[in-house]
């Protein structure tokens, strides 16, 4: 009899230990870990028994890839490298003391966020309204409490956006992963005086203990020769932030100005025949700004550097360059870029017109001939 019910307490006090969790600890300790495909993760669990007994500790899969398991005494490490989709489930960690069984589970969230970022148009105009789609590829999961598509002016959404809708469709794969583009469309106001440079349509993955973003820059054409003030350009062309905490736990401090990374910055200037690029930052000594990119090759610019400002100095020869412009700060390695279009254009002669002349110019040849022919044949015949 008393065997009996110190069987059933020793049963009660390890299912009550079960139920609080007990000595049993898993690293990361939020229950649902995420993991981007093609990444590496690793979970701790450890036991601590009280006296001299000995602990046993080691992880458990439902129905999933376990992964690599690594136990020694007191803990067990899973390591599961090269995440696939298929990797994704319940990982139960278990541990004895004695009597004792302890448990805990996490999940492994597997999600794909590459930087792949589509927009269509690949450029907007300037004071009208237009429409604007932005795509992102081969992500999941693509619900909306997950991934969202937004249009920044600089780091704030843009005003004055109409949302037209969202789709989510299956991505052509030839695997067994299930991933998904997902697109969004918005209807743009006027972007009036002063003209922005660039919009930018940035993807946020948001997980449990992570949140991830992509940007992807969209140029605004406008009048390279409107008197309208500089316009510094956006400091970051693509952005990608990982920031893991625990969900009850505050997020990340607002930066203020005085812990704020400093910045680059480039201002177009007026200049004969052009338009001169000038770079600068104003972070104090010991700072430098030199030009890292720019249509065709930098050695095709005039350039000039001195400590905190570059110059960089473009022509209308024939036709003024398109693409990137991009600058950066040493030390920090902060990058400004700026996208300019072709508006200035003499364009070559064209074919037509070539053969046009050529054949205008053996008529007249012939002529001059004919004609010079029938003056001999008159002076040969009086």
């Amino acid at each position: 009899m008393e065997q009996g019910l110190a069987f059933l307490l020793s049963l009660f006090m390890g299912l009550f230990q079960q139920g609080l969790g007990g000595p049993l600890e898993v690293e990361p300790h939020e229950p649902v870990v995420a993991v981007a495909v093609g990444e590496s993760r690793q979970l701790t669990c450890r036991l601590a028994c009280a006296g001299h007994s000995a602990s046993s500790v080691q992880w458990r899969g439902l129905d999933t890839t376990l992964g690599a398991v690594h136990s020694g005494a007191g803990s067990s490490v899973l390591s599961v490298r090269n995440a696939s989709l298929s990797a994704a489930g319940t990982r139960i960690c278990v541990g004895s003391c004695g009597n004792l069984t302890f448990q805990k589970s996490v999940e492994l969230l597997v999600f794909a966020f590459p930087n792949q970022l589509t927009v269509s148009p690949m450029a907007l105009e300037a004071k009208q309204d237009q429409e604007l789609a932005c795509t992102a590829h081969n992500v999941t999961p693509a619900d909306p409490d997950a991934l969202s598509l937004s249009l920044l002016l600089g780091d704030q959404e843009l005003e004055g956006v109409q949302s037209l809708g969202r789709d989510e469709e299956e991505e052509p794969q030839e695997g067994e992963d299930l991933l998904f583009q997902v697109t969004k469309r918005w209807l743009l106001p006027t972007l009036g005086t002063p003209v922005p440079h660039t919009l930018h349509c940035q993807a946020t993955m948001r997980l449990p203990g992570l949140v991830r973003s992509h940007r992807l820059p969209i140029p605004v054409r406008h009048s390279l020769t409107s008197q309208e003030p500089p316009i510094t350009t956006s400091r970051d062309t693509t952005l990608e932030q990982d920031s893991i905490h625990s969900p009850g736990s505050p997020g990340p401090k607002p930066e203020n100005s005085s812990t704020r990374p400093c910045h680059p910055e480039i201002h177009r200037l007026p200049a004969p025949g052009g338009l001169e690029l000038l770079c600068e930052a104003a972070c104090g000594p010991d700072i430098t700004v030199h030009w890292t990119q720019a249509p065709s090759d930098l050695a095709a610019y005039e350039r000039w550097e001195a400590g905190a400002q570059a110059s960089l100095t473009v022509l209308w020869a024939g036709c003024s360059p398109e693409g990137w412009f991009q600058c950066r700060l040493d030390p920090g390695g902060q990058t400004a870029s700026l996208y300019l279009l072709p508006e200035f254009c003499s364009p070559p002669m064209s074919e037509a017109l070539w053969v046009g002349t050529l054949v205008l110019g053996l008529l007249l040849l012939v002529f001059l001939a004919y004609r010079l022919w029938k003056r001999c044949q008159a002076h040969r015949h009086p």
